[in-house]
Order: structure tokens, then sequence, then C-alpha cells
């Protein structure tokens, strides 16, 4: 059996812990979108039906987005539709991937979770106050094994810090 592609969740997350306040990433953040872009190129995306369609237009040619739905007839105008994270590593692992990045919604973020082998997380000095949360990054489990902090400034209004976290304890993951 050949080993399963890693597990990445990669998110922009409020400093009291939510990714938006129910559509879309409630900050432009130039600098965070450039991270993004250039960590999912070439990659294998799972992403949640709303999330997917609002990011339809951004997935470039070399990327494979899958779309995680319970619903058997919504079409995936790119890529292809998914019912579940298991099918998701399997369709990567089918595909030659070595990783399989999720871009959420929170619900994706969730499910995935349990697989997370590693957290790209852009930390912004803003409070949402409600919204959809982020699911918790317990220190027991997750080890930041790299942080840049950049500051405000005249494109980004918010200071960020880049967040990398590893799994702490021996995670083999569910078998696909």
């Amino acid at each position: 059996m050949t080993q399963r592609p890693r597990v990445t969740l990669i998110a922009v997350v409020s400093a009291d812990g939510f990714i938006s306040q129910g559509h879309g990433v409630p900050w432009h953040l130039p600098r965070d979108k450039a991270h993004f872009r250039a960590a999912t190129r070439g990659q294998w995306l799972l992403i949640g039906r709303t999330t997917y369609e609002e990011m339809l237009g951004w997935f470039r040619d070399d990327q494979h987005p899958l779309m995680l739905t319970r619903d058997k007839n919504s079409p995936a105008p790119v890529g292809k539709a998914v019912p579940s994270v298991e099918e998701a590593l399997q369709e990567a692992q089918k595909g030659g991937a070595a990783e399989l990045m999720v871009l959420g919604g929170g619900p994706t973020f969730s499910a995935a979770m349990p697989w997370a082998d590693r957290l790209l997380v852009t930390h912004v000095a803003s409070d949402l106050g409600s919204g959809v949360p982020f699911p918790p990054i317990p220190p027991e489990d997750w080890l930041e094994v790299e942080r840049h902090a950049h500051p405000a400034d005249a494109e980004n209004p918010y200071p960020l810090v880049f967040s990398t976290y590893e799994r702490r304890k021996s995670h083999p993951g569910k078998p696909v």
C-alpha cells in the first residue's frame, strides 16, 4: 500500500479564531493572497461546495480542485465532486499527489482536521467577533515549526503572521 498524500489545511484566521462572517474572506490582504497562491500552486485542492463556488475563476491549470459535497448531482465545472475527505485522498493518491491542500470553508476544515498533518495559518491581528470558526489548534497536538511576522503596511491594513504547524504525535492518519 502506498502512503497517502500529506494533508495540509491552509487558512487565514482572525485573532478570535474565525475564517469569515459567512461569505468569503473578510479582509483584503495582498500579502496573504500571494502566500496562498504560492502554497497552492500545482496542488490537489479540497474545497467545500460554497467556498468552491466562491473561488471559481481562481483555479489555475496546474491545480486539481476537488469539491466536497454531499449532493451527488452537484456539478464541478473544474475538477471533480467528492463526497468525503477519504474519497478526496483516494483521488489525489490516484493522481500521484504527494499532498492534498484543504482550502475550507469551516465544515470542510472540521472534516479534514482529523486527517491533517500540517497547518498553514495566516493569523490576522483583527477580531471578527463571530462567524465561521477555524478548528482549534491545541498546543498538545500541534507544534509551530515556522513563523513569519509582517507588520501592517499601505496594502495590508492588519499585521499578519504566517505560521506553519506540524502534528506533534505520531499521526499515521486514517487508512485510505
